[in-house]
């Protein structure tokens, strides 16, 4: 019983937390406060520390939530876990490859209609134009969520727990690295982050549940 409230704790947090912020936007509600007083921080400190450096680094780490490179790295993945497990002989060996390519098509599929049925203005307060998205969800935190930790997911099915557990670490600092330089660079809002964080964890669990153990190492 202990073993089954654990695995459903995660999900369950995640989906209350992008239910509670997606109600929250729609409504204009109280919770929208959080993101103001985010970016006041940000810029406060922005203003304080005055660092060309950490500006570009901001920049930078947003920029790693575009399709390139993330989906790239996502592909490169699915190839890198499909010939391995070929190699091992594992059946169905190529499923890694399928999964790279299906989650290209799901980002904008969970990510764009979210944007238009939400039409939320960004940080700067400028009306949307006719043929603009809204800001929320982030479309960038979603791209590196689902990208980078499918990508590490499928991988790490083919390496031992070690490297395995690196590629997990490493996909989640690049996640929380975009939503924050997405905060610094003043691209969006905290909730807009904190959404594409829940709905790509949300996703990510259901992905590493229902994979075949056999889809990237022997058992």
């Amino acid at each position: 019983m202990g073993r089954l409230a654990g695995s459903v704790a995660l999900p369950l947090v995640l989906a209350v937390v992008l239910v509670l912020v997606s109600w929250q936007v729609a409504v204009d509600g109280p919770l929208l406060g959080l993101d103001h007083w985010a970016r006041h921080t940000v810029r406060a400190a922005r203003h304080d520390l005055h660092s060309t450096l950490l500006n570009h680094l901001g920049k930078a780490l947003s920029d790693l939530g575009s399709s390139v490179p993330a989906v790239p790295v996502l592909l490169a993945g699915g190839a890198l876990a499909a010939g391995r497990s070929r190699r091992a002989g594992v059946p169905r060996w190529w499923l890694p490859a399928v999964v790279a390519v299906l989650t290209t098509g799901l980002i904008p599929l969970l990510v764009v209609p979210a944007k238009a049925w939400f039409a939320r203005p960004g940080p700067f307060g400028v009306p949307l134009a006719a043929d603009q998205w809204g800001w929320y969800p982030s479309g960038h935190t979603a791209t590196a969520t689902l990208a980078y930790g499918v990508a590490a997911l499928l991988v790490a099915r083919t390496v031992g727990a070690r490297a395995g557990r690196r590629l997990t670490a490493g996909a989640v600092l690049l996640s929380v690295g975009v939503g924050l330089g997405l905060l610094w660079s003043d691209y969006h809002w905290l909730l807009d982050v904190v959404a594409s964080w829940c709905l790509g964890g949300l996703v990510l669990w259901a992905l590493a549940r229902r994979l075949p153990r056999g889809a990237g190492r022997r058992a």
